[in-house]
């Protein structure tokens, strides 16, 4: 295999993330009926239980935790924390279903050049983060090409972000 200076280990998309949930039943679920992934064949060698769903072109591998009562469950919705984020075609009705189904969220606003990005962020069963945004709107420059026009490459990429209070909380 020839290694590439550009991608060294030749890597070519992101294929799973797994997660350790307290409850499968409830992340399977979540994760079928909010985030429209379907559940897929898991190989039957494994000797723990556990689910694999897929869509989007990525997998979810659901890990059933040993102890869930220890499964630590963060309370508060924080945009700065270990997060997946999907795209999605329309956010007000990402807002809408979320609000349905009353799941609390934070929403947020990146902006950069007049170009701005609306983003939700709320937990899933086990309060691991997920972020559904309009992203695609917001170019991808890679900072090679921000160095050849200037030097000072950081100034093109301070993006603003401004958390929003969250309009929709819900008593849990």
């Amino acid at each position: 295999m020839k290694e590439s200076v550009e991608n060294p280990l030749q890597l070519k998309s992101v294929n799973h993330i797994s997660l350790i949930c307290s409850s499968l039943e409830k992340s399977m679920n979540f994760y079928q009926n909010l985030l429209g992934f379907f559940p897929i064949r898991r190989p039957g060698s494994f000797k723990f239980d556990g689910a694999w769903l897929f869509g989007y072109g990525i997998g979810i591998h659901l890990l059933q935790a040993e102890n869930p009562e220890k499964v630590v469950k963060k309370s508060e919705i924080n945009p700065k924390d270990n997060h997946i984020s999907f795209q999605c075609e329309s956010m007000g009705a990402v807002e809408k279903k979320l609000k349905e189904m009353e799941i609390d969220y934070v929403r947020a606003k990146v902006e950069e050049g007049g170009i701005q990005v609306d983003q939700l962020f709320f937990h899933d069963p086990d309060a691991f983060m997920i972020e559904i945004c309009n992203c695609d709107s917001l170019p991808v420059i890679p900072l090679t090409a921000v160095a050849a026009v200037t030097s000072s490459s950081c100034s093109l990429v301070n993006l603003t972000n401004t958390i929003i209070p969250n309009t929709h909380q819900l008593a849990q």
